[in-house]
């Protein structure tokens, strides 16, 4: 069964159970949408690649582990800088501006993005194989555990 991203959710979604739906790194599934963006779920684990969204922020919520987002706020090396999210935090890197998020240990990641949005931004690093140069993935149920049980 596939999550129907063009339009909201007409059921609630558990943030645990789509997360549960899939298990590649740095591959956003999108649960539904909010007017025009998508609300997205990743799991991710080491580094992801530098990257800018010109024309939108980015909004993440730690729902898992932690997170690093390293920041370039200019062009100079004493101008990047590095905040660390633990689980429940929320953080907005805002437009324009480079960053690269990093998980050591891995984190999942609940994200606010308008859709169509490419999970690598409008420019970018070389994208190492282990990152998934999306707009977001459909979430796809896996039948155990996800249906709800008749009462």
């Amino acid at each position: 069964m596939t999550t129907d991203t063009t339009r909201p959710a007409t059921e609630p979604i558990l943030i645990d159970d789509a997360l549960g739906s899939f298990d590649a790194l740095w591959s956003p599934r999108i649960m539904t949408r909010v007017n025009d963006y998508d609300v997205r779920v990743a799991k991710v684990h080491g580094e992801h690649v530098w990257h800018v969204h010109e024309n939108t922020d980015e909004f993440f919520l730690v729902v898992e582990g932690e997170l690093d987002i390293a920041l370039r706020d200019g062009d100079g090396p004493e101008d990047e800088r590095t905040v660390t999210l633990p689980r429940g935090a929320v953080f907005v890197v805002p437009r324009g501006t480079w960053h690269r998020p990093h998980a050591a240990d891995g984190a999942s990641l609940l994200l606010f993005e308008p859709s169509g949005t490419s999970t690598v931004g409008d420019a970018h690093d070389p994208v190492p194989d282990h990152v998934d140069a999306t707009t977001g993935h459909a979430l796809t149920e896996r039948l155990q555990g996800l249906r709800a049980t008749p009462a």
